[in-house]
């Protein structure tokens, strides 16, 4: 039997293709995560932007606008959630599809490890018997 697994750099190959799109994940991962906090920040702005009950129609109109703002910032940032979100799906299926194609030759792998490694117990065996079967040889022949 040979012993070197066939399929060596074809499987490494697809252990490389499945970490690069880990790793795409986990980026797309902290995107999410980091659009969701920019989010929450713009939200708790907005919530805490006051419009002062007694100002001129200067400062009033000016707090107006600086909460429109804010609001037009919130309404942007949940566009961004959801474009990361987006992301996080189509980089999840990449990875899954990545790990799909893993799989079946990790198992040949693991076949091919087992059947080398009952080959080597068999050998082995052999050669045990063998050094047995001399050693019985020798004490019936005598000194």
């Amino acid at each position: 039997m040979e012993r070197a697994f066939r399929l060596a750099g074809l499987l490494r190959l697809r252990e490389l293709q499945e970490d690069q799109a880990a790793a795409r994940l986990a980026a797309s991962h902290a995107a999410l995560r980091a659009a969701e906090q920019r989010r929450r920040d713009t939200l708790a702005s907005l919530v805490g932007h006051t419009v002062p009950e007694t100002a001129g129609s200067r400062e009033w109109r000016l707090a107006l606008t600086g909460r429109a703002a804010l609001a037009h910032l919130v309404a942007d940032a949940g566009v961004a959630v959801a474009d990361a979100g987006y992301r996080v799906g189509e980089d999840t299926a990449d990875w899954s599809a990545a790990r799909g194609r893993s799989v079946g030759l990790e198992k040949l792998r693991d076949k091919h490890r087992e059947a080398v490694a009952v080959e080597d117990g068999r050998a082995e065996q052999i050669a045990l018997d063998e050094i047995a079967s001399r050693r019985a040889r020798a004490d019936l022949a005598g000194p």
